[in-house]
């Protein structure tokens, strides 16, 4: 492909397994996110009430609040981010199960070992 028919687009695919070592400060830094969003306009405060009962109820909703994928790419340098989307969920993590490999070749459509 050449220089003109090259995408200017780069889709980056990560995953992170984080373990919750202390989930009241999770929940309590994912209210004081919702509290600051709302008061920022940010949030609807209609939808306030219901984040803030999900991010209660489940630790994996307070990780989804506090992570932003423009955290990731907001500062690299000739690029700007198009569209992000991220869920969160709780799994069950074994690091010896051969499912949780990181370093195993995906197979994906460009072949390239995953980095």
């Amino acid at each position: 492909m050449s220089t003109d028919e090259t995408s200017r687009f780069v889709r980056l695919k990560v995953e992170l397994v984080l373990e919750v070592v202390d989930g009241e400060a999770l929940t309590g830094g994912a209210l004081q996110r919702i509290a600051e969003s709302s008061a920022q306009g940010e949030l609807p405060e209609g939808e306030r009430s219901h984040a803030e009962s999900a991010v209660q109820e489940d630790e994996a909703e307070a990780v989804a609040y506090l992570v932003d994928p423009f955290d990731l790419v907001g500062d690299v340098p000739g690029a700007e981010l198009v569209q992000a989307s991220w869920s969160s969920e709780q799994v069950d993590y074994d690091p010896d199960s051969p499912d949780w490999d990181l370093d195993e070749d995906d197979g994906g459509e460009d072949g390239e070992d995953d980095v």
